[in-house]
């Protein structure tokens, strides 16, 4: 049982540490939260998107799919384009402004937007393959039997991460209250997802 304990503890802190880095789906998150549009499907794809990944990771397919190398090739450029993008589209934000934070009621038509972004933002970008399929699954080959229990502890710091991060985030609602707070994050946010975006492309 301890060694069980041990695997899992393993597998949460190493999950945890690579999941809270900053990134464009923690901003994506973050922002969805404090405009509390579609928190729980967001959530719920990022959550269930990493388990999925670790699972292929921990089940072996990492070293499958680094026998064709040019696969993240593709990833990289359509992954990086598509951060370019959504960068540029908080950058307008930046200078355009849509006015004051607030709770907005959800539409289908933002629910549509948001569920559509998180999964283009989740599976084209190739860092949540090289962390979660690859290195993790790496690190979970080193647990021998028990890395299917250091996968459910990397699943369970995923999970815990994201709902903190999306339903924790409408506690900085009042300190986004201002205009000029919620350009701030905007423009954090576009600078994130354009750096992110030029570095995939580079490294393609």
């Amino acid at each position: 049982m301890s060694h069980a304990l041990s695997a899992a503890a393993a597998g949460f802190g190493t999950g945890l540490s690579l999941i809270v880095a900053i990134g464009a789906q923690n901003a994506f998150v973050l922002r969805q939260g404090i405009r509390r549009e579609a928190v729980l499907a967001v959530v719920g794809i990022c959550a269930l998107s990493d388990a999925a990944l670790i699972a292929l990771g921990v089940g072996g397919v990492g070293a499958v799919v680094v026998a064709w190398p040019g696969a993240l090739t593709v990833v990289g450029w359509i992954g990086g384009a598509f951060l370019l993008c959504y960068g540029a589209l908080a950058a307008r934000r930046v200078v355009k402004p849509q006015g004051a934070l607030r709770a907005e009621g959800e539409t289908a038509g933002s629910r549509r937007r948001a569920v559509l972004t998180c999964l283009a933002m989740t599976w084209l970008n190739p860092h949540v393959y090289l962390d979660t399929v690859f290195l993790l699954g790496s690190l979970a080959a080193d647990q021998g039997a028990l890395r299917w229990t250091f996968g459910i502890g990397a699943v369970t710091a995923s999970l815990c991460w994201f709902a903190a991060l999306g339903f924790g985030a409408r506690l900085l609602s009042r300190w986004l209250a201002k205009p000029a707070a919620w350009r701030v994050l905007d423009g954090l946010v576009a600078a994130t997802m354009i750096v992110l975006g030029v570095t995939l492309i580079a490294g393609s």
